[in-house]
């Protein structure tokens, strides 16, 4: 792929509708601190990426480590990133290829149910979201509850290995027969624990 004229192609966003272009938006290529520019154009150039063959495309969009100023910088970040979700999963339901690609919209942490003294909120692993759609799973659905204050899972807490081996799944990877060899030659399953793909969701 990366040798081929093929991603030339699919880099060229000239080539999009521009009434398609306008439904994605255009965001800003400035960089904000450490994180990652806030393109909406990437949402659009990741399905142009898949149309060409690739198998997996990660975004990163915007900077979410807010220990700081939380309230002014979710006003301006949720609204564009949802702009840009929404129009790649009706963009792929368009196109008839919402069960050939999953899109997942997940951080690596959650942050603290409660608010700093700089108006912001710290690191908080004890509670996060994750946002799944197409891939041909089963949507429309919220799966787990916290306490009132997003502090503490109180209903279906679901692990990281649940999560992936939901992502294999989608992949087309079975995660309970296929392996992959250590530094020291020992096959390993994929996920830990015996995790299997959430049943809420295949």
């Amino acid at each position: 792929m990366l040798t081929s004229g093929k991603l030339a192609d699919a880099l060229d966003l000239e080539k999009e509708d521009v009434k398609l272009r306008d439904r994605y938006g255009r965001g800003s290529a400035k960089h904000v601190a450490d994180g990652a520019p806030k393109l909406l154009d990437h949402f659009l150039l990741a399905r142009r990426l898949v149309e060409a063959g690739v198998r997996c495309v990660s975004l990163s969009f915007s900077r979410w480590d807010w220990h700081g100023g939380n309230f002014k910088r979710a006003r301006e970040d949720f609204p564009m990133l949802d702009q840009g979700v929404t129009a790649l999963v009706e963009d792929l339901h368009n196109r008839g290829l919402e069960k050939d690609v999953a899109v997942v919209c997940w951080g690596e942490f959650g942050r603290t149910p409660t608010i700093n003294k700089n108006a912001g909120r710290d690191h908080w692993p004890r509670v996060s979201t994750a946002l799944l759609a197409c891939g041909g799973l089963k949507h429309g659905q919220v799966i787990g509850a916290t306490d009132r204050l997003g502090g503490e899972a109180t209903e279906r807490p679901v692990t990281f290995p649940e999560m992936h081996a939901t992502l294999y799944h989608t992949l087309g990877i079975d995660v309970n027969t296929t392996t992959v060899n250590d530094l020291n030659g020992r096959p390993r399953f994929l996920v830990a624990d015996n995790a299997q793909p959430l049943p809420e969701v295949i």
